[in-house]
């Protein structure tokens, strides 16, 4: 994850370094009723909030003059979030705007930067050669993001993945629906997932479930709004059901197994766990953790799934939009974000940080911990974002919901303390990789377990890309290469030691 200036949250907002909320505060973000749905709450905020971009100038001349980051993103020639990579990277300094929500940087430092680099006028983006894609999807502001217009954490907060799911393929809400596997697609998909080495990670058997899922399709090149819809109701629960159980596979790195000081637990059944009428969140726990599940425990990974399902144009999300430009099937869609995904800074980026929080926890401190980080060359894990200028608000959702968690304490003060020590160093927010760190380390769960989460969770996003560009022109996405190479012609090569 690249690093990003800090931005405080809203007053209201609950961040990882923030206070505990009342119990009254607790019911109500739990809402959620006996059958895995939250209490329902109609998603109709649309309203609009300032962004860092749009704040007030804090100066107006003389040394002390200040800019606003659309105005320093103007005289740069580049885009407001490539202002906010300069600041992480130390290159300008940022201010907080007094009772303001945004932020304001120093004028002659943003000059001197121009200067350096060259400003670049600003132009549009087709002319330039930039692939622009047209979504009505996922909005991402500096402190917030929405799905159809909805905010994404409000929607995640109040319903189920699965009811998010169909919002943001279709725009419909559907409290209480659940998706079923065909159950020749989820044969095919557990016996390919299960002839894998033992020591193979859920992204590969993500991966050999989706392809075998595919090969049992023989409905798979319809792509009819209506046959994609039903692929991606079948898919998902599919790739949840061809995972084996946390119990088969080596033991996940946590805080230990359960014993007799966690609280009391709902331990589910086999028919609870596997059948269509359980929530996906209820059925892939197992696949997760060892440990037996507890509502408020379920209600974080449920939120998770939600808050993840989709994050506008991420690297897999554009190889996905890529796969579907030429009418390649869901599957196929699917695939290819699966490939992009596990890059280390991409989904398989919240495995560092599970490895690096279990090591807080176990040393008592963050200090060493980042010290170790710093001076290896390394990032600290799960502190940036840049998209955002300060908090990712899904991270800052989810560590509100796991003050609920009581066996996420260690965990939770760990996540602070990473926060805080590294503040001295560098004004970096947690993102959502140390959220869900927070998750797998308090919950018994493998460090893969986050990105096991954003897999099941992003192909929603992925197909709901797909359905948007089944309908645009095919195969319009062809750029030119910059050839550096010899200039040709060139004499034939001959094979070394080779004669006439």
């Amino acid at each position: 994850m690249t690093h990003e200036p800090v931005q405080r949250p809203a007053p209201d907002g609950r961040g990882v370094g923030g206070n505990r909320k009342t119990g009254s505060d607790r019911k109500t973000d739990r809402g959620r009723k006996a059958d895995g749905e939250r209490e329902v709450a109609s998603p109709t905020d649309g309203s609009d909030a300032g962004s860092p971009a749009d704040a007030p100038d804090a100066g107006a001349s003389g040394p002390s003059r200040r800019l606003t980051t659309r105005e320093a993103a103007d005289l740069l020639g580049v885009k407001p979030e490539t202002v906010y990579a300069y600041v992480s990277r130390g290159q300008l300094t940022s201010r907080r705007t007094p009772g303001g929500r945004g932020s304001t940087l120093d004028a002659e430092q943003v000059e001197a930067l121009a200067r350096r680099t060259g400003r670049r006028e600003p132009a549009d983006a087709t002319a330039a050669g930039d692939l622009v894609f047209r979504t009505g999807l996922t909005l991402i502001e500096p402190d917030r993001y929405f799905f159809r217009g909805v905010d994404a954490t409000e929607l995640a907060r109040h319903y189920g993945f699965e009811v998010v799911a169909e919002w943001i393929w279709t725009g419909e809400l559907r409290p209480g629906v659940r998706f079923g596997a065909a159950p020749d697609s989820l044969a095919a998909a557990r016996r390919t997932a299960a002839a894998l080495p033992r020591h193979s990670s859920s992204t590969d058997r993500l991966r050999a479930a989706v392809a075998a899922a595919a090969a049992a399709d023989p409905l798979r090149f319809d792509l009819s709004a209506q046959g994609v819809l039903d692929c991606a109701r079948n898919l998902v629960p599919t790739l949840v059901g061809a995972l084996p159980d946390a119990a088969a596979r080596p033991s996940a790195v946590g805080l230990g197994p359960a014993d007799a000081t966690d609280p009391p637990m709902e331990r589910e059944g086999a028919d609870e766990a596997g059948g269509t009428g359980a929530s996906l969140a209820r059925r892939l726990w197992p696949k997760l953790s060892t440990r037996p599940v507890d509502a408020a425990s379920l209600n974080v990974l449920d939120t998770a799934l939600g808050l993840l399902a989709d994050h506008d144009l991420a690297a897999s999300t554009l190889a996905a939009r890529i796969a579907a430009s030429t009418h390649a099937h869901p599957y196929a869609v699917v695939s290819a974000g699966l490939g992009v995904l596990e890059g280390p800074l991409h989904g398989a980026a919240s495995g560092p940080a599970h490895r690096m929080l279990a090591e807080v926890v176990d040393r008592g401190s963050a200090a060493p911990v980042v010290a170790d980080h710093l001076r290896a060359g390394r990032s600290v894990p799960g502190l940036g974002h840049r998209l955002y200028a300060g908090e990712d608000p899904r991270a800052r959702l989810l560590f509100a919901l796991l003050e609920d968690v009581p066996q996420a304490e260690p965990a939770l003060a760990a996540a602070r303390d990473v926060v805080t020590t590294t503040a001295r160093h560098t004004p970096l927010r947690a993102n959502i990789d140390l959220a869900l760190a927070v998750l797998s380390v308090s919950s018994g769960m493998a460090a893969e377990a986050g990105e096991t989460v954003f897999a099941v969770s992003r192909t929603v996003g992925w197909i709901a890309h797909a359905m948007e560009e089944y309908t645009e022109r095919p195969l319009r996405m062809r750029p030119s290469g910059q050839y550096c190479g010899p200039r040709p012609p060139r004499p034939l090569p001959t094979a070394p030691g080779g004669g006439e």
